[in-house]
């Protein structure tokens, strides 16, 4: 049930950036394709050739990415250069000495202004019996000041003309900084929004040939069948989680059918990114898990499977320990946890829950409070092929903690989702998480 980790991704995708994801999601969120050509089938590209062009626009946006991460640091430099307050490049220093000669000129006129005050104040103060002398005298002073008064508003007014000149030149140096980092940051969103299509292309091929009995099969060929009664719940995972702290929560895996299933694996796969969305900061998590036939803590593996479980009996459960670690150095941002359970038997028959379940959380840079922490509660993702009871493509109406303002209203029953529900495949599933988003969001700026 590989397919697990292609929804995870392009949810997880669709869940942090959602912007980017709306920007693409009308080329291929469309009801089911018209039945094809033999020709046009021919044509169709090969699963392999849509997992080398997913590899591909992956590359690409990790390039992408890594420019803006770099421009984003280069902006600093140059902003931080361009300070009129610290700044040491040219125009900056241009801009402050403009602004202090403005200020020097300003004072003068103030000083000059003041002694014309006081020399008409002088000559008014003459009396009758002050000598022709003392009064040319005074006059004299009050004709020099008013030259001089004349003079500093003079040299006032040019210097407010070069230092309001000189902050212009330092705002279109900062504006041609800005923009130059826009470039690199669009480029980001372009090169996401064709990542973003990929996954799903592949994640729609593979749910295609999943439908056509080209999907993944037992050791003896039989095609893997969906489990309603193969559940995972999680306990304990807060809805804020604060860098450089461990979390400890649990997943009871319970076999609810009346079949008996020789390995379970859970499945656990986590998702995050910073605010901007646009960096993938899942390299800053560490997952780790302990079960009772397992008990010493364990790293989760690449394939984000746990293969401590073992065989369930019906009506059996298995409780798996997980331990969720951030590295100091995580940005502040968000992020998803998606949960589920397969079985394997030795007959060749596997299958499992047909939904993930998602658990979304924020993430507060280090030495945060967290404030008031909740349990995260999940939404469910329907997996392509879903035969439950839960609508093909829909999210589920049980309601998800944001640590925004508590609680979001039910996704699965707005107005908003309908047309979603009437599409097909992964593409759905991004449109679905994109629709979240955006209500997760609009709450929190009404809260």
């Amino acid at each position: 049930m590989k397919i697990r980790r292609v929804l995870a991704t392009a949810v997880a995708l669709a869940v942090t950036t959602p912007a980017a994801l709306l920007s693409v999601s009308p080329a291929y969120a469309d009801a089911k394709p018209a039945a094809q050509t033999q020709d046009q089938q021919k044509s169709k590209p090969t699963i392999k050739e849509l997992e080398e062009a997913a590899a591909e626009a992956q590359k690409a946006y990790d390039k992408a990415a890594e420019a803006e991460a770099a421009g984003r640091i280069e902006l600093e430099k140059t902003l931080d250069d361009l300070s009129e307050v610290s700044g040491t490049h040219p125009l900056a220093v241009a801009s402050a000495a403009a602004d202090q000669a403005a200020k020097d000129a300003a004072a003068a006129k103030t000083t000059a202004d003041q002694a014309v005050t006081d020399a008409k104040a002088a000559l008014d103060a003459l009396t009758e019996d002050a000598t022709e002398e003392e009064r040319t005298a005074a006059e004299t002073a009050l004709s020099e000041a008013e030259a001089t008064a004349t003079t500093a508003a003079t040299a006032k007014t040019a210097a407010d003309t070069a230092a309001a000149e000189a902050r212009e030149k330092l705002d279109d140096a900062r504006v041609a900084a800005v923009r130059a980092y826009g470039v690199l940051q669009n480029a980001a969103e372009e090169a996401l929004a064709v990542k973003v299509a990929a996954d799903a292309a592949l994640a729609k091929a593979v749910k295609e040939a999943e439908e056509t009995g080209e999907g993944e099969e037992g050791e003896e060929g039989g095609a893997c069948e969906p489990e309603l009664d193969l559940t995972s719940k999680v306990t304990g995972l807060p809805d804020k989680l604060v860098a450089g702290t461990s979390t400890d929560f649990s997943l009871r895996v319970t076999n609810g059918s009346d079949r008996h299933m020789d390995e379970v694996l859970a499945f656990v796969s986590v998702h995050a990114t910073d605010r901007s969305g646009l960096k993938d900061t899942g390299k800053f998590f560490r997952l780790q898990w302990s079960t009772k036939s397992a008990p010493k803590w364990q790293n989760a593996d690449s394939d984000e499977y746990i293969d401590g479980v073992g065989a369930l009996k019906p009506g059996a459960h298995a409780d798996v320990k997980l331990r969720l670690t951030l590295d100091k150095a995580t940005p502040a941002g968000n992020g998803v946890a998606f949960f589920a359970a397969d079985f394997f038997n030795e007959d060749g028959s596997c299958g499992g829950a047909p939904d993930l379940d998602m658990y979304e959380f924020d993430v507060k840079a280090a030495g945060s409070k967290p404030g008031k922490t909740e349990d995260a509660k999940p939404s469910k993702t329907t997996k392509p092929g879903n035969t439950g009871t839960t609508p093909q493509g829909s999210v589920s109406a049980t309601p998800v903690t944001t640590g925004t303002n508590g609680s979001l209203a039910a996704t699965g029953s707005s107005s908003a989702t309908t047309p979603i529900a009437l599409a097909g495949g992964a593409a759905v599933l991004l449109g679905a998480a994109a629709v979240f988003v955006v209500r997760r969001r609009k709450t929190g700026a009404d809260a």
